[in-house]
């Protein structure tokens, strides 16, 4: 199927006959795991949909923090986004380039911050460019906007919280990572980090929400990726993964379910998995 849901997910043909329109905003998203050996600004200036701008999540952070592309203050946030030409009013689109990896960190991110007018591109610019449609390497300077931040505090979790529902429940915590990673079989991309997994977390790699073609799988088939991960979709959801980024896939498919009870663990592994006092699970 065809989504075409301006607040969560859109298709490259909704994209394609609103590209141009006043309101429209588009937004290249890519970012890629430190041992990918890619670089996602450098690839946007070479080839990206027209009109976007580029919104790097490791710039557009909160700088006090040691933890990897943690979210920043509204004053940050806002500040980059009406140098980009973004404001109050504007129907956003958010693509990466593999798919559909990062965009939904800077979905997530956005609506964190209060702006809802945000889709992600279901299949991003490789299903764009598989389709034959237009890209281009020129950069469009963009007139500065008005953009009122109200951030939802309830969308995000603290170690402290994710600890009490690991320990106490009230919670069901997802992870994103894959599987030997969630295990703790495979090393970590990060270094210094320990290999496992959040003690009472359920797995659920983002991959498998996914199709071959990085587009998101219907409605039923989520459902069952959900079911048979063991979770209660009429229960609260905290999602994580290494980083929060893959996180956010987790949250955006939830989202598309219609279960709205759910929020992000922003240090995720790299917090967890770094910290010697936290207990972990491995198998």
């Amino acid at each position: 199927m065809a989504y075409e849901e301006p607040q969560l997910l859109v298709s490259t043909d909704w994209l394609g006959r609103h590209i141009g329109k006043p309101d429209i905003r588009i937004i290249d998203g890519s970012w890629h795991l430190p041992n990918a050996g890619r670089d996602g600004r450098a690839e946007f200036a070479g080839c990206h949909i027209p009109g976007a701008v580029f919104f790097d999540i490791d710039e557009i952070c909160d700088r006090d923090s040691a933890l990897p592309h943690m979210a920043p203050p509204p004053e940050v946030f806002v500040s980059k986004l009406r140098h980009a030409g973004i404001g109050d009013g504007h129907q956003i689109v958010v693509y990466d380039s593999v798919g559909m990896f990062s965009a939904a960190r800077v979905w997530w991110l956005f609506r964190y911050m209060g702006f809802f007018d945000v889709a992600v591109l279901d299949g991003g610019l490789p299903k764009w460019m598989r389709e034959g449609r237009e890209t281009t390497a020129e950069v469009v300077a963009g007139k500065r906007y008005h953009l009122t931040p109200r951030r939802q505090s309830y969308m995000l979790r603290q170690v402290e919280e994710v600890a009490r529902a690991s320990d106490c429940g009230g919670a069901q915590i997802i992870d994103a990572r894959p599987s030997d990673r969630f295990r703790g079989e495979a090393q970590e991309p990060r270094p210094g980090l320990r290999s496992g997994h959040i003690p009472n977390s359920l797995n659920i790699p983002y991959s498998s929400l996914l199709r071959p073609d990085r587009t998101f799988k219907s409605h039923g088939e989520l459902t069952e990726v959900f079911a048979a991960a063991g979770v209660n979709l009429d229960q609260p959801v905290i999602t994580s993964c290494g980083s929060g980024v893959a996180a956010a896939i987790i949250s955006l498919a939830l989202e598309i379910l219609g279960h709205r009870d759910h929020s992000l663990y922003d240090g995720s592994w790299s917090e967890w998995g770094g910290r010697a006092d936290l207990p972990i699970e491995t198998g």
